[in-house]
């Protein structure tokens, strides 16, 4: 959620008095944290928080991407009448937070939504990975979401969630990967054109 700015430094002290716990789960959090990218620990400094890079996580929305698909695939669990209202729900909701939209709301929809996705499939390893994976790039998302519109990124979202819906009432679970891939693609590729603007942008400033 970038409530911690990225290049500020962790305290575990100061993370423990606010979380009202001990050093210890801190730093098993930390340590966490560090394998999935998401800190980075400096000799000599201590814990950093790393700054989200849209250029340093192509591989990584590729292969979410490729995951996507296999959502339908492997083990899926078919969705119950209180699951779809779930669904029924944020796309209620969404039509709501589009009348005052903010960064904030929007993630949180995400999330909620996201959720919702990796309980589609049974395979537990997939559900971590995909997991994993969506926390590494949901800051980069929140980071680029001033440039990118957030109106446009809500009726995106919005269009996403209507057709997983769509999908999940008539059972069609292979669908929903396909969905899900190419609404992943779609924001993927719409960073990366933001990106590439802003790239020239900066060089024709500099020229």
């Amino acid at each position: 959620m970038l409530e911690y700015a990225p290049s500020s430094r962790l305290s575990e002290e100061e993370l423990a008095k606010e979380f009202s716990t001990s050093r210890t789960p801190v730093r098993r959090v930390l340590a966490r944290l560090e394998s999935e990218g998401l800190v980075e620990s400096v000799h000599g400094v201590g814990t950093i928080v790393t700054d989200p890079d849209i250029g340093e996580l192509v591989q990584i929305y590729h292969l979410r991407m490729e995951l996507a698909l296999l959502v339908g695939k492997l083990s899926p669990i078919p969705r119950s009448a209180e699951d779809l209202e779930r669904i029924r729900a944020l796309i209620a909701r969404c039509d709501e937070e589009m009348r005052n939209p903010t960064q904030k709301a929007f993630l949180h929809l995400n999330m909620a939504f996201f959720t919702e996705i990796r309980a589609f499939t049974g395979n537990l390893p997939l559900r971590e990975i995909s997991e994993r994976l969506y926390y590494q790039v949901v800051r980069v998302v929140l980071k680029m979401m001033p440039k990118l519109g957030l109106a446009e990124e809500y009726s995106a979202f919005r269009n996403e969630m209507q057709a997983v819906l769509s999908a999940a009432e008539i059972g069609d679970w292979e669908a929903i990967g396909y969905i899900r891939r190419a609404h992943i693609s779609m924001s993927f590729h719409r960073m990366m054109a933001y990106a590439e603007k802003s790239e020239l942008s900066e060089e024709r400033s500099k020229a």
